[in-house]
């Protein structure tokens, strides 16, 4: 998506926004006074779910009204500490969403659900924080995009360093070129990711709608590797670490590169090492996207942290004009800018900042506006394209992936010896070598490459259908 496109769908956005008459419920769009009760539902109660309760339920004139999960054995350990009327419980996002008096919803569930569930609450006339990624591939984050402009929608990703001041001063700079020419933006997610091992098939606990929970993934039998958090690891359900932790930094990474969108091209490769588990996501993957002058190179570790001898590390990193070369020590988890004067929108944090703009209508205000979230998680969603599409090679054969790219080779040598520290013998091991895409940014679409481009969206399983027109 080019630079003139997303400012000709933010400037259509905010006409669209002005036409909102005041009259009306709240889900229709009015303005909302400071004391006025926002009421919100959160889905998805087991992990991130948590602290989205703990946030809301800390501001004034906010009210959560319902909380979602396919598994009752959640319900309980959320409505502790709620105080006089406690929160419906409900297993179908659709009964909460069929509420008139719902203003917002916020979804904390697995990937596979966040861009159906958002579309359905903006059809709804309902508000939308959505946890990142936003969407399990390309079509059906656009398609969110969409929903949200089409119904007046405010809609919020949660990558949470767009509320950093921090961060948009760097970003700044490096627009303004203050600090030279921008030659490489890394991302890192070095996170230890231990072996998960092998469940059994076996029936779902009778507390489970496992029907409900698959929603638009494809049927499969259930085993315990999938609920509550180990679907991060599976094709159908996650899209591992770089669309787990890693679209953080990759958010970051892209920020950092003056009106970037989507890459000229991608490749990525790596590979699951050091065991044999049940996951199919690799735990060792660098990923290089060609933004022309700037090169995004993002890395994701698993073998690390506690036990291992790569520290772990998440974090951003830029180098410019010949400083391209990165030591794991050099990168860093905050943009290190003193006194920063790049202003953020209003609210307290990235939730604060939803609910400030859910009470204004100002999507301008948005400090994680779900293009931008669109935009990031497409970069995940491209890598992991390209690497499922690789090819199997020995890792000690020389490879000519990267073409002419020797920055590329150089962080090619730094996971091999990464995977060298950490007892992975290179001299038997094989790697996935993955096909470099070449995109068409405007199009969003993958050139010349029918196979990747059907990966850019999946067949649905009715009902929970993401549509083509929303």
């Amino acid at each position: 998506m080019s630079n003139l496109t997303r400012r000709r769908f933010m400037k259509d956005t905010l006409a669209a926004a002005a036409t909102i008459t005041i009259a009306g419920t709240k889900s229709s769009g009015r303005v909302l006074g400071a004391n006025d009760t926002i009421r919100i539902a959160v889905a998805g109660l087991n992990g991130r779910g948590g602290a989205h309760i703990a946030a809301y339920k800390g501001m004034k004139n906010v009210q959560i009204t319902y909380l979602i999960d396919p598994d009752t054995r959640t319900f309980d350990k959320r409505l502790k500490g709620f105080e006089g009327t406690k929160p419906q419980t409900v297993q179908d996002v659709r009964k909460a969403l069929d509420d008139k008096n719902l203003d917002a919803i916020s979804i904390a569930t697995c990937n596979h659900w966040h861009a159906l569930m958002g579309i359905w609450a903006c059809q709804a006339g309902k508000d939308v924080y959505v946890e990142k990624p936003c969407s399990h591939n390309v079509f059906e984050g656009r398609k969110l995009v969409e929903a949200a402009k089409k119904y007046n929608r405010i809609v919020s990703h949660g990558t949470q360093s767009r509320g950093s001041a921090s961060w948009a001063q760097k970003a700044k700079d490096i627009a303004e070129g203050k600090l030279g020419k921008l030659t490489v933006s890394l991302g890192t997610c070095y996170k230890t990711r231990r072996s998960i091992g092998f469940k059994k098939i076996e029936p779902p606990p009778s507390e489970l709608d496992f029907n409900l929970w698959t929603g638009p993934a494809p049927k499969q039998p259930y085993h315990g590797n999938l609920v509550h958090y180990n679907w991060h690891w599976f094709w159908d359900f996650g899209n591992g670490d770089i669309g787990n932790q890693g679209v953080h930094q990759m958010d970051i990474a892209r920020w950092m590169i003056p009106g970037a969108t989507l890459p000229k091209s991608v490749i990525s490769v790596g590979g699951r090492f050091g065991y044999k588990d049940q996951g199919e996501t690799p735990n060792t993957q660098l990923t290089i996207m060609d933004y022309g002058d700037t090169l995004l190179v993002f890395e994701v570790r698993g073998l690390c942290g506690s036990g291992f001898k790569t520290p772990r590390n998440v974090g951003n990193k830029v180098f410019f004009d010949t400083n391209a070369s990165a030591k794991p020590q050099e990168v860093f988890r905050h943009a290190g800018v003193k006194n920063p004067t790049a202003k953020r929108g209003p609210g307290s944090a990235i939730f604060g900042n939803f609910i400030e703009c859910v009470r204004s209508r100002k999507t301008e205000d948005l400090d994680a506006h779900i293009l931008e979230g669109h935009l990031s998680s497409a970069l995940c969603h491209l890598a992991n394209i390209s690497y499922r599409l690789g090819t199997d090679m020995p890792i000690t054969k020389k490879t000519r992936a990267f073409g002419d790219d020797k920055v590329a080779y150089e962080y090619f040598e730094r996971m091999k010896d990464h995977l060298k520290d950490e007892g992975v013998k290179l001299e038997e091991t094989t790697y996935r070598v993955g096909q470099r895409l070449m995109i068409d940014v405007e199009k969003e679409r993958i050139i010349d490459n029918d196979k990747a481009n059907t990966m850019l969206t999946r067949p649905y399983r009715p009902p929970f259908i993401v549509p083509e027109k929303v």
